[in-house]
Formats: C-alpha cells, sequence, structure tokens
C-alpha cells in the first residue's frame, strides 16, 4: 500500500481507478464497508484502489476551535486502510487553495483531472467544495456528465445507531473502550512519548510510564487493560488515565504499566491499545490499599488479555 502526501507523487500507476474521498478517521467498521464497495469498483476498472483523505482535518484550519480530537494519525490510518487492501491512500496537505474550490471545479480538477476516476464510492453523508456546497446528488450529477460510476454506501449500523467517527469519540470520552472497539473492529490505540514521572509507581512495585505528547484523543478518566507497543515488541498493560485521589494529585497523567518488562524505555516513543474497562477512579484509604488494588487491575489484564 503506497502512502502519497503530494499531488505531484500520484503516477499513473494510482490514476484511471475507483476512489474514495473523505476523512476516514478511526477506519471503524462504516469505512470498511466503503473500502469492500471500492475494491469491487476497482477490480470492475480494472484499476487501483484509492482513499483520497486530508491532513489535517479542514475544520482544523477553517474552526479550529470546532475541530474534533483525531482518532487515528496518517501513518496509522495508511495501515488500516492498507490492511483492508487499497492500493493507495492520498493524505491530502490540506491549504486554502484547496478549501477555496468550489464543489463543481474540485470535482473536475482532483477527481477528473489529476485522479483520472472512473468509479467513486462515497457514504451518504459525503459533502464537497467550498462552503460544502456539493452533496451526494450533485456528485451523481457531475459523475453521469462524466461517465464517472458513482456508488453511495448505505450506512453501516450496530444495533439501532449508527458506525461513526463522532460515536466512536463519544464512547471513549466515556471510557466506553469495550463499546469503541466493538464498532472500531480491533482496540482503539494512542500513542505518546514517554517522560519521567514521580516515580511513586515503582516505590509501590507498579512502575509507569508517563505518556505524553498525545496527538489523538485521549479515553476518559479510568482504569483500563491493553496491550502497549514498544521496540517492536508487544506487552501487557495496565492502564491509569486521570488524577491519582490517593496522594491528592489532580494531574491529569496517562500512565503505562508494562507487565513483565523491567527496561528504561523514557524519551521513547509508545504505542497503546485500549482493550477493555477495568474500573474508574477512586481514592483508598492507604497505600496498602492501593497495592492490593494495583495487583487485582494486573491479574485482571491477565486475565482478560492473556
Amino acid at each position: 500500500m503506497k502512502l502519497i502526501t503530494a499531488l505531484d507523487d500520484i503516477t499513473d500507476q494510482y490514476q484511471g481507478g475507483a476512489i474514495s474521498i473523505g476523512n476516514f478517521d478511526g477506519v471503524h467498521l462504516g469505512h470498511a464497508q466503503i473500502v469492500k464497495q471500492l475494491q469491487t469498483h476497482a477490480l470492475a476498472v480494472q484499476g487501483p484502489s484509492i482513499v483520497f483523505t486530508f491532513d489535517p482535518h479542514p475544520v482544523r484550519l477553517l474552526r479550529p476551535l470546532e475541530a474534533p480530537p483525531p482518532l487515528t494519525w496518517t501513518r496509522r490510518k495508511a495501515e488500516l486502510l492498507g490492511e483492508l487492501g487499497i492500493d493507495a491512500l492520498i493524505a491530502y496537505p490540506t491549504d486554502q487553495a484547496l478549501l477555496s474550490l468550489s464543489a463543481d471545479d474540485f470535482f473536475r480538477q482532483i477527481i477528473v483531472e489529476t485522479l483520472q476516476a472512473k468509479a467513486i464510492v462515497e457514504g451518504p453523508n459525503f459533502y464537497f467544495g467550498k462552503g460544502r456546497q456539493g452533496n451526494t446528488d450533485r456528485l451523481k450529477e457531475l459523475c453521469q456528465q462524466t461517465h464517472i460510476e458513482c456508488t453511495i454506501v448505505e450506512p453501516t449500523a450496530t444495533g439501532e445507531q449508527l458506525v461513526s467517527s463522532s460515536r466512536i469519540r463519544d464512547q471513549l470520552r466515556a471510557g466506553q473502550v469495550d463499546e469503541a472497539v466493538r464498532i472500531l473492529g480491533r482496540p482503539y490505540r494512542l500513542r505518546g512519548m514517554i517522560t519521567h514521572g514521580a516515580r511513586r509507581g515503582s516505590t509501590l512495585g507498579f512502575p509507569t510510564a508517563n505518556l505524553e505528547a498525545i496527538d489523538t484523543l485521549i479515553p476518559g478518566h479510568g482504569v483500563y487493560a491493553g496491550r502497549a507497543f514498544s521496540r517492536n515488541s508487544c506487552y501487557l498493560a495496565a492502564i491509569n488515565v486521570g488524577p491519582n485521589p490517593t496522594f491528592d494529585e489532580h494531574t491529569h497523567k496517562v500512565e503505562i504499566h508494562l507487565l513483565d518488562f523491567d527496561e528504561s524505555i523514557y524519551g521513547e516513543p509508545l504505542e497503546v491499545d485500549f482493550v477493555a474497562h477495568l474500573r474508574n477512579i477512586q481514592p483508598f484509604p492507604d497505600k496498602e490499599a492501593l497495592i492490593k488494588q494495583l495487583a487485582a487491575d494486573v491479574a485482571k489484564t491477565r486475565q482478560l488479555l492473556s
């Protein structure tokens, strides 16, 4: 799978195929259905399957205070879409020139001239062009005029609710990572850099890595079971998100206790999967009670994930 970050890098190998345009944030089950249709159309037109996305999300330039925290970073998005089988991800470096294009100009310049698309696949809530003036009805009209196959995929639902990136954000903020896993189709992952903390965990027998410089959404306060990835290895992890009320600390932190790990990795990157919610943050009457609970958290993590 090829990651392309400039339009000048689009060769004829990645033209003349089936495309889908959107943010694909989180690459959830709904996105997987779009990709499935995308591959079907790519096969029919005998061309590549291409996802065209934006980096950063356009709203970060237009209305930065309203921009939602992302669920994935670009290379992670490319990795996930590659696993679904697309041929290339074009992560367009969003600029004012692109955002100023009318719907018709965007269609002509990007879809027809640059990508030379023969088919396009979108969800029902697709909008394009300045001020989101283009919708699926206009897309169908433009495709009909240029003899491009156009398919609008029905939204995906789990239970009685539609699958969406917004729904996943709400679940993560509420600490419902188990539900987020269900509609993502895999654990939710974030990344950051490991920094020094108060080192109190080491004195309790449960050393933790403090994670900072996190560039995606952080789940709500709670203790979680997960997995951490460091130096090309995977470790079970008990994760604490939030303050430490037992010691009257109110700083919101992301602390990772790696099971069966005793190396120093300060200053290194760490990726962490959130798999299950174990309990809420709570104060304990003394250090001994906290240690007992931490041991139970580790045991529960092993039970769930081993």
